[in-house]
């Protein structure tokens, strides 16, 4: 069976083995890009990572979705690509946490860059196949990205506490 899209019509196997080759390479594709980017880019919140109203001050995180019982449970990739591990903190370390609030606004910008990958999807997909790919990205993206956002509010209450501890 052929179906059209926009590269012509294509056998709907060739769709499948596209689209089931194109979401591990991608998301490989963009976490190590950015690994690469320079940490400047993500020393401080920007328009994607700062907190916004809705959450709470973390309620949103821990009250509504409860992710201190499942995050533990994510896949953690970031010393795959030659990065930080979340397993190296120290709580009293303001240095290492200050460095993990980086790392947290690096992966939250490349999760929304694999989830902004269903878009390139629609090059040889026909229309109503977005909507899969966009269920694809999301439902493996934004779990990481809440938890990237969780961890920042907790590590900022952390990087102050050990700050005022300091400075006694």
């Amino acid at each position: 069976m052929r179906i059209r899209t926009p590269l012509g019509r294509l056998p709907a196997s060739a769709i499948v083995i596209a689209n089931v080759a194109f979401w591990p390479a991608w998301t490989a594709a963009v976490g190590w890009v950015a690994q690469r980017t320079p940490d400047e880019r993500f020393a401080h919140d920007d328009a994607v990572t700062r907190p916004r109203p809705f959450e709470v001050d973390g309620d949103l995180y821990r009250e509504t979705l409860q992710i201190h019982q499942w995050k533990d449970r994510l896949p953690e990739a970031g010393a795959a690509y030659g990065g930080f591990t979340k397993r190296s903190v120290s709580a009293g370390d303001v240095e290492t946490l200050e460095r993990f609030l980086l790392e947290t606004r690096r992966a939250e910008h490349a999760h929304w860059g694999m989830a902004a990958g269903a878009l390139l999807t629609t090059l040889w997909n026909p229309w109503w196949a977005f909507g899969i790919n966009a269920t694809v990205g999301a439902s493996s993206n934004l779990p990481c990205i809440a938890v990237q956002r969780y961890n920042r509010i907790r590590l900022r209450r952390a990087v102050d506490a050990a700050l005022r501890r300091a400075s006694k």
